[in-house]
């Protein structure tokens, strides 16, 4: 088995959600047969938020490289970033790690490829939504991608800065997201909704939308476990 070295912080809950979720998928694929190796390092999410809030992207590339560094000094194998902002710069990041890293973006595109998804639209942070990561990446498999408009991303981004974070969903911010989701799905005739922040499964569930949801933080899941009973990572994107 293979020690996983998890980057948390980004935020915590949805570190939570990680470490809850990778200890119940191993137990089930392994029919309970021991628990999951793995090492978590917290960064501070509000000096993570200022960064990437004012683009400032060489310090918080060195503050994932610092925290995978720590990691593989405390015995991991291999990486992961429970965050989907941090992918922003995945490539850098992937470069000067110590560690082989598992990328949320790459196994969420081979997932939708996998399940014949031609167009789907892009929830996440501003942050996530603006860069065009998932847009560029999902074309590499033949997949267009959308994602709100810019005052719709806004309007997102301000459900899960704070109160998704803190694990916080309010009636009528679920209302709004679902509305905006509605409408975008709609236009462009997508088929799938990606949740492109780790938090966002919070408030949106299977069942509210009429397309199919692709949660990044269980796909991503599932890719860690794979590799931590012995899959090989698969080729870059």
């Amino acid at each position: 088995m293979k020690k996983l070295g998890l980057v948390g912080g980004i935020g915590p809950e949805s570190t939570l959600d990680y470490y809850k979720g990778i200890i119940s998928g191993f137990r089930s694929r392994t029919r309970g047969a021991g628990y999951p190796l793995m090492v978590i390092d917290s960064l501070d999410l509000d000096e993570m938020y200022h960064l990437a809030d004012t683009k400032d992207w060489d310090p918080f590339t060195d503050r994932l490289v610092s925290s995978l560094e720590r990691l593989a000094a405390a015995g991991a194998d291999f990486g992961a970033m429970a965050a989907n902002t941090a992918h922003i710069v995945f490539d850098r990041v992937r470069e000067r790690s110590p560690l082989p890293i598992i990328g949320i973006v790459e196994e969420t595109c081979k997932y939708a490829k996998a399940r014949g998804c031609k167009r789907v639209v892009v929830f996440g942070t501003g942050f996530t939504m603006s860069s065009g990561m998932y847009t560029q990446a999902f074309a590499k498999y033949d997949i267009e991608a959308f994602v709100p408009t810019l005052g719709e991303q806004k309007a997102i981004h301000g459900v899960i800065f704070p109160n998704l974070q803190e694990g916080i969903v309010l009636p009528e911010e679920k209302r709004l997201v679902l509305s905006i989701a509605n409408r975008v799905i709609r236009e462009t005739k997508a088929d799938a909704l990606v949740l492109g922040c780790t938090e966002l499964p919070l408030i949106i569930e299977e069942g509210d939308l009429d397309v199919l949801l692709l949660d990044t933080t269980q796909i991503h899941i599932e890719a860690i476990i794979d590799y931590m009973l012995g899959q090989e990572l698969s080729e870059d994107l």
